[in-house]
């Protein structure tokens, strides 16, 4: 007896017209990618140093591809560190406390400092070939991305609420099922938000890894970042134009493409016990839900990997580890003994190398400047916590603001600072006015933007049914925010103001050196010495600056934010 499937159910997964909209997309994605491979793969870097930038905005849709592409690629891997990094750090409190020192240090390490030491490694991993400049170009977009991701995933690792972690445990799953099951859904909406702002990150910092100047190493890779560096020294004013109009235009697409369904997708795993109101879907959402040909093949793609990572939910449970179970503490001594020796052996070769060549006054003049720079921090982080938490929560709190407010915070925290060199600049010669001061404005376009995502997520996070009880309540003003509002959020502000803190040390080195054709204002900082010492090749100086920097970092996390996180996590975790 054969089986008759009736032609109405067979009609639906026939391709329709939304297959062919789809389809359109999915080929103008491999079109893109094709021409992005051969471009690079096996290219002699000689082609790219002889072939100059054009300032020609026809030029731009192919540097917009590559720059765009660049970031991607950075992005994939930042999710392949979040998910492994953060994952351990939050699910070993003894890993956690040698991991997220590192995560501190390594977030405080400028953008220059990881041009200086990995360009040449990634020149002579691929000798005389343009894949050794994509990748170090793609390194350095990674560090101003996966920090941020890290940090967030870290924070809703460890602010799951008890009984979610009950019921995983009633369910019996594995460590792999419970990740995908419970950490990943969890965290998603944090992660989204951070997301985007990681991409954004990426363009704030484009200018530095596409149009490369280490000492006597020096290349420029086709991209928006290298056209922006060249119309910057030429101070053509209508190619910073074109390149700014280019980057909104990428922005949006990748916004109404990807970063908008995602964030209508992840509001399906907030956690609250009263039904949501579902807001209207994005028409992507919409087109690839609307696909069957699309949604077909996504359900069997979907079925391989459940079967093959066994990601359904299963009663029994193979070795199950008993979480309750303390470490022997010989091991805990082994472990601990281990990283003290490898930290001291590499703080005595720094130590070593820095003294060489340089003197107790240039530790001194470092210090000094790196003072400078934590003042120019501080007053930016009250500034921007001030104007940005009740912003933020009052556009988390209203779906339809989330939506309109989306894509122009994506743009304006993408917004290199450099793009606004030119009329800072001139109007600092125009008035006699003090760079020390005036330049300091430029450090806040790299820090404001991770308070104002973490705390429109935090906000848009908020439980339904929380809301609902302060209504019937009637609470109100600052009662509202100081019982109600502020303890929501607070796990979320912390993780957006310990990367804004990072994030305003790397952009010193942006914004207190500013150029416009042949003005140069440079203000006394940490950022100043580093991006001197790195254009001039001293790397002993270079070196000095970053463990300088990277100091100041550690200590107002371990003094201030750490601490804070701690309270948060204790007082403010939904049980």
């Amino acid at each position: 007896m054969t089986n008759y499937t009736p032609p109405a159910l067979a009609g639906q997964r026939l391709p329709n017209r939304f297959d062919g909209a789809a389809m359109l997309l999915v080929m103008a994605l491999l079109i893109a990618l094709v021409e992005v491979g051969r471009t690079t793969i096996g290219t002699p870097i000689a082609q790219i140093e002889n072939t100059p930038i054009h300032l020609d905005p026809s030029w731009l849709p192919y540097y917009a591809l590559r720059s765009t592409a660049r970031m991607f690629l950075a992005l994939f891997f930042s999710l392949i560190f979040t998910f492994t990094y953060a994952t351990l750090a939050a699910k070993s409190r003894r890993a956690g406390m040698v991991l997220i020192p590192i995560l501190d240090i390594l977030q405080s390490v400028p953008i220059l400092g990881f041009l200086t030491f990995t360009t040449v490694f990634f020149l002579h991993l691929f000798p005389g070939e343009v894949m050794g400049a994509e990748l170090a170009s793609v390194f350095v977009i990674f560090t101003s991305q996966a920090w941020n991701m890290a940090f967030s995933f870290y924070q809703s690792l460890t602010t799951l609420p008890d009984d979610l972690q009950e019921a995983s445990r009633s369910f019996r799953l594995s460590s792999w099922q419970r990740f995908w099951k419970l950490d990943v859904p969890f965290a998603m909406p944090g992660l989204v938000w951070n997301t985007m702002l990681s991409m954004s990150g990426g363009w704030f910092f484009v200018v530095a890894s596409e149009a490369v100047t280490v000492g006597n190493t020096q290349f420029t890779l086709p991209g928006i970042g290298s056209y922006v560096a060249v119309a910057l020294a030429k101070e053509d004013l209508p190619a910073i134009f074109y390149a700014i109009l280019t980057m909104l235009v990428v922005i949006l697409l990748y916004d109404q493409l990807l970063f908008r369904p995602l964030v209508a997708w992840s509001t399906k795993f907030r956690f609250e016990t009263t039904a949501a109101v579902a807001g209207p879907e994005p028409w992507m959402l919409k087109l690839l839900r609307r696909t069957a040909l699309f949604r077909s093949i996504g359900e069997m793609i979907g079925g391989v990997f459940g079967t093959i990572f066994q990601l359904r939910l299963s009663f029994r449970q193979p070795g199950q580890v008993d979480e309750t179970s303390e470490p022997s503490r010989i091991i805990d001594g082994a472990w601990f003994l281990m990283i003290t020796a490898v930290a001291l052996y590499a703080a005595w070769h720094i130590v070593g190398y820095v003294s060489s060549t340089l003197h107790w006054h240039d530790l001194f003049t470092a210090v000094l400047m790196g003072v400078y720079t934590a003042i120019r921090v501080t007053v930016l982080m009250i500034i921007a916590s001030l104007v940005w938490v009740p912003i933020g929560v009052w556009i988390g709190l209203r779906p339809k603001a989330t939506r309109i407010a989306q894509p122009i915070a994506q743009f304006l925290a993408a917004f290199p600072a450099n793009l606004l060199f030119p009329p800072v600049v001139l109007a600092i010669v125009y008035f006699h006015l003090a760079p020390d001061i005036w330049l300091t404005p430029l450090m806040l376009i790299g820090t404001q933007w991770y308070l104002l995502f973490n705390v429109i997520a935090g906000a848009a996070a908020f439980p339904g049914d929380m809301k609902e009880a302060v209504a019937n309540f009637h609470i109100h003003g600052w009662l509202w925010w100081r019982k109600v509002m502020i303890p929501g959020i607070l796990p979320y502000f912390i993780t957006g103001a310990l990367t804004a803190s990072g994030g305003a040390w790397n952009a010193s080195i942006v914004a207190e050196v500013a150029s416009w054709g042949h003005h140069t204002l440079i203000a006394h900082g940490l950022g100043a010495y580093i991006a001197q010492a790195t254009a001039a090749g001293d790397t002993p100086r270079v070196v000095l600056g970053v463990v300088v920097m990277s100091c100041f970092v550690i200590f107002f996390n371990r003094i201030l934010w750490r601490p804070l996180y701690a309270y948060a996590v204790r007082r403010t975790t939904l049980g």
